[in-house]
């Protein structure tokens, strides 16, 4: 959905949204072109409907990106170019609330730019990140990949890194973290990264400090 405004990201549990992933020729979301958009709708926590395009980028795919991704310039060279394939993907993703790992720092940037680019509007949709979220409900694991979390809860991650399976396996983890209770989360959002805040014990006394720790170091006295 286009609009002159983001969306805001949300950081609560919603039964109806639609989760999407991309696959890209690097990871600069200013730079580098996506290649590939998948997403799934789910209404009351249940797929309903799938959407997944190749997109070719117009650009060589280096050889990185294929390593990862396994996505090659012959796979993409008869696909349309994301001018073609964005407005199916807006028409797809309707109003809903849009989740995905890690989509704060990475593909909402991506999306974002490209509707800006292309519209001279933006996706005004709101978001969950179910990287910070995974942090919220699972503060004792160690790492919160999304591999981690399918691992966490035997998922399988056969297919892993095509972007329509990445989006069925974080929509499992996403409902099953769901039903994890809160540890000392606070409704608190971290303003340098956008994770929760967790409520901490130092030598001074309690304190929320950032669940994206180590990464982000924020912390907030109480008052």
């Amino acid at each position: 959905m286009l609009g002159k405004m983001r969306g805001k990201q949300i950081n609560k549990y919603i039964s109806n949204y639609v989760v999407f992933d991309l696959e890209t020729t690097g990871v600069s979301p200013s730079n580098d072109s996506i290649i590939e958009i998948s997403a799934v709708k789910v209404n009351n926590g249940v797929i309903v409907d799938e959407f997944s395009k190749l997109v070719n980028p117009l650009r060589p795919i280096p050889p990185q990106a294929t390593a990862v991704n396994n996505i090659t310039d012959e796979m993409v060279a008869n696909s349309p170019s994301i001018d073609e394939v964005m407005p199916e993907f807006l028409n797809f993703i309707e109003d809903y609330t849009l989740v995905g790992h890690n989509i704060h720092c990475f593909d909402m940037k991506y999306i974002w730019r490209i509707c800006e680019m292309l519209y001279d509007e933006t996706v005004a949709n709101n978001y969950l990140d179910t990287l910070p979220f995974s942090r919220k409900k699972l503060p004792n694991l160690a790492k919160h990949r999304l591999t981690d979390l399918a691992a966490h809860y035997n998922i399988s991650t056969e297919g892993a890194h095509r972007a329509l399976n990445d989006c069925i396996i974080n929509q499992k983890c996403f409902e099953l973290m769901e039903k994890e209770i809160d540890q000392n989360i606070s409704e608190k959002t971290c303003p340098k990264c956008g994770s929760q805040l967790k409520l901490r014990n130092g030598i001074y006394g309690e304190f929320y400090g950032c669940t994206g720790f180590p990464a982000c170091r924020y912390t907030e006295n109480i008052k």
